[in-house]
């Protein structure tokens, strides 16, 4: 591994590490004009997390080390899965190599569970209650992912993302292929799932619709801000695997050098900022669900992943 192959890693994972709370902060404000407000600053999110950072942790009586190292295993996992997925290069770093779609879904998961573990650890009713009703909806979001793994392999023969990046992004057909635009709708609805956003909205302390911030509710300090930025990268990932891969393969410029990356950084800025906007969109004309309707949205995720592998089944093409 020469050294500019080498800064082209680092650059990606401090792009995910850096950036990730600016998303979210944008996410904020867009939210915000659209319910007439002003909103916070875009960077409020970096001032809540050195806010957390400076604080005193305060641990839940009797609870174990699962619940100090869950949020730092979490971060871990994410800033291995920023340098193996396509973030800010079309042609896959040193890493990449190493797990596919698959391999990532995996890692998500690991982050997923630790962090389930520790809301069961704090003994906390109300972390148990968020973990409970977070596995119970991931009983049904789970098998969708599969799915779409599984119509990813159909379109290009491999699991590999770097690989469905350059074949859509060089092929019309491909693109608008049936399968592949069941496959994009069905990751859609699983992404708004899977980051909390309306119509399944989960954040807030409100008991009837406590999920992710169900499972922290006992987190405080620099555990809390650790696991407020475990959330913000598992967004910024899963937004540069949907717009990267899926919805919007092209402009990345291909040259593996230093200034193609940090070119490439510009570009997925602007992808970003589409998506949140179209989700804003979603937030600002969709009423929520009811907490026992989450299955049935997910369901219908479900069923577009199906049909997306039916159409390759029945036409024959990708």
């Amino acid at each position: 591994m020469d050294w500019a192959t080498q800064v082209v890693n680092l650059l990606q994972a401090a792009t995910v590490l850096l950036l990730s709370p600016l998303i979210a902060g944008v996410a904020y404000r867009f939210k915000a004009w659209t319910e007439s407000r002003t909103g916070p600053s875009i960077f409020q999110p970096y001032f809540d997390l050195a806010k957390y950072l400076r604080k005193e942790t305060l641990l839940p009586q009797n609870s174990s080390a699962v619940f100090v190292v869950a949020p730092f295993v979490a971060f871990g996992a994410y800033l291995l899965i920023s340098v193996v997925v396509p973030v800010i290069t079309p042609y896959p770093i040193p890493f990449a190599s190493t797990v596919d779609f698959l391999g990532g879904g995996l890692l998500f998961g690991l982050a997923g569970t630790v962090t389930l573990l520790a809301a069961i650890d704090s003994g906390s009713n109300y972390a148990a209650l968020g973990a409970s009703r977070t596995v119970s909806f991931a009983a049904f979001a789970e098998p969708t992912l599969i799915i779409v793994f599984f119509a990813v392999a159909v379109i290009t023969g491999t699991n590999n993302p770097y690989v469905t990046n350059n074949l859509l992004a060089s092929s019309t057909s491909a693109y608008l292929a049936p399968t592949h635009l069941l496959v994009t709708a069905a990751f859609f609805l699983l992404l708004l799932a899977e980051t909390g956003k309306l119509p399944v909205e989960s954040a807030g302390l409100m008991e009837f619709g406590m999920l992710e911030d169900g499972r922290v509710f006992e987190h405080s300090g620099r555990l809390l801000g650790v696991n407020r930025w475990n959330g913000w990268l598992k967004q910024f990932l899963l937004y540069s695997v949907f717009v990267n891969v899926f919805l919007l393969p092209w402009g990345m410029d291909a040259t593996p050098t230093i200034v193609g990356a940090v070119g490439n950084i510009g570009v997925l800025l602007v992808k970003l900022l589409f998506l949140v906007g179209v989700i804003v969109l979603v937030e600002a004309t969709v009423a929520k669900v009811r907490l026992f309707k989450i299955r049935d949205f997910l369901a219908l995720s479900f069923s577009l992943a199906v049909f997306a592998v039916f159409a390759f089944a029945v036409l024959g093409v990708p």
